[in-house]
This record gives structure tokens, C-alpha cells and sequence, in this order.
């Protein structure tokens, strides 16, 4: 009996990380859709994607039910408590993930109709390749248990806050050229931060893959250092400290 329920428990498992797969796919695919349709004025597309957010948002919540009941039926220990505490957070920060997709969309229809300048267009395109790359290597973290690739995520991150420096400093130039309105040039400027943001989401999964593989957060560093300083002893009076 004991093995019978310890086999559906690591079942129910597998579930659930096949649903944080499934999540992760949806995000990724989103990623190059909405761009395609910010770049092309599709409307339509953009519509079909904010529309298309409500699956997910199912997905989140199905997941989140599934963690519940496995942390109150099966009272896990040690990995498969972290396994999943850690897709509970996955969970939630893949569907910021796609509430970021979406504002994306709306970005786009609020200048349906507009056009901009080639290297402005050329920073939407390689922020979108940037963001997804980080989503689907956050997966594969994930999927493969690699913390090293979990851990990489942080460096791999930095090429995607460059460009976003990059491009705000060519938003503004172009604007000061008048060669872009002003309310354009600050709504490409919110969906040059919705890029940055995914990938800092997608970092976040990967603290969470090292927190799900050996307890490791960020945290405990902060933590560590205030807790070194509170136990030092303070110097005599008179000396410096």
C-alpha cells in the first residue's frame, strides 16, 4: 500500500511539471506572436492574444489547485516539498509572464496605425529573441534540474537590460530628431520595459530551480550578512569601527 501511494504521489508530480511545461510553451509561443503583430499593425492578432490570456490564467489557477492538494493530502518532505513550493512560484511568475505579453498587445493598439523608423523596429525584434530565449532556457532549467543553467540565467539576462538601455537612449534620440511623436515614443519605450521584465521573470525561475535543487535562495545571502553583523562585537569606545 505504502509503495502504491508513493508511486501516485511521484505521478501527481509528474503532472504537475508537465503543467508548468505546458504554461512555459504558451508564454514562449506568445512571445514572437505579439511581436509579429506589433510590428506588422495587426490588430486583430493582438486582440486574439489578449483574448487568448484567459487559457492561461486557467492553466495558473488549475496548477496552483494541484500544488494545494498535494501539500495537503501528501504532506511532502525535503525535495518534493521544495519541487513544489518552487512550482508555486514558477506558476505565478509564468503568468505574469504572459499578463506582460498582453500588455504588450495593448502597447500596440494604443498606436495602431503608426509607423517608426528601422533600428527602432530592429530593438523590438532582438528584445523579443532575447525574452524568449531566457523563457525557454528558464524551461530547461526547470525540466533538465540543471542548476547551472539556472544559475547562468543572471549573465545571459544582462544582454537583454543592455538593449533595453540601448533602445530607450534610441527612442529618445529619434524623438529629439522629431522623427517620432511623442506618444509613441513613450509607449515603445513601456514595451521595451515588458520586454526587460520577462526576462527578469525568467530569472526568477531560475532562483526558484535552485531553490527546488539544493535550497538555495538569494535571500540567505542577505540574510547571512546581517546575521554576521548582528553577531560581531561591537569595538571598545574611542576606537573606530
Amino acid at each position: 500500500m505504502a509503495e502504491e501511494l508513493r508511486k501516485s504521489f511521484h505521478e501527481e508530480l509528474d503532472q504537475m511539471r508537465a503543467k508548468v511545461v505546458r504554461m512555459s510553451a504558451f508564454v514562449s509561443e506568445a512571445i514572437p506572436r505579439v511581436t509579429d503583430a506589433f510590428l506588422l499593425n495587426d490588430f486583430d492578432a493582438t486582440q486574439a492574444i489578449i483574448d487568448g490570456d484567459d487559457e492561461l490564467d486557467a492553466w495558473s489557477i488549475d496548477l496552483d489547485n494541484h500544488c494545494s492538494l498535494l501539500l495537503a493530502l501528501q504532506q511532502p518532505m525535503a525535495g518534493d516539498l521544495r519541487a513544489i513550493l518552487a512550482v508555486l512560484t514558477i506558476n505565478s511568475e509564468l503568468e505574469r509572464t504572459g499578463d506582460l505579453v498582453c500588455n504588450i498587445a495593448r502597447t500596440s493598439q494604443r498606436i495602431y496605425g503608426t509607423s517608426f523608423e528601422p533600428e527602432l523596429r530592429g530593438f523590438v525584434a532582438k528584445m523579443s529573441d532575447e525574452a524568449r530565449l531566457l523563457i525557454r532556457l528558464a524551461t530547461d532549467s526547470f525540466v533538465e534540474q540543471d542548476g547551472s543553467l539556472a544559475l547562468s540565467l543572471h549573465d545571459i539576462d544582462d544582454r537583454l537590460d543592455d538593449l533595453n538601455r540601448e533602445f530607450f537612449r534610441s527612442i529618445l534620440e529619434t524623438h529629439q530628431q522629431g522623427n517620432l511623436d511623442f506618444e509613441v515614443a513613450i509607449n515603445l519605450a513601456l514595451t521595451a520595459r515588458h520586454y526587460e521584465r520577462i526576462g527578469d521573470h525568467a530569472v526568477n525561475i531560475g532562483e526558484r530551480v535552485r531553490y527546488m535543487l539544493d535550497g538555495w535562495t538569494k535571500e540567505q545571502i542577505g540574510s547571512y550578512r546581517a546575521t554576521e553583523q548582528e553577531e560581531s562585537p561591537e569595538p571598545p569606545a574611542g576606537e573606530a569601527k
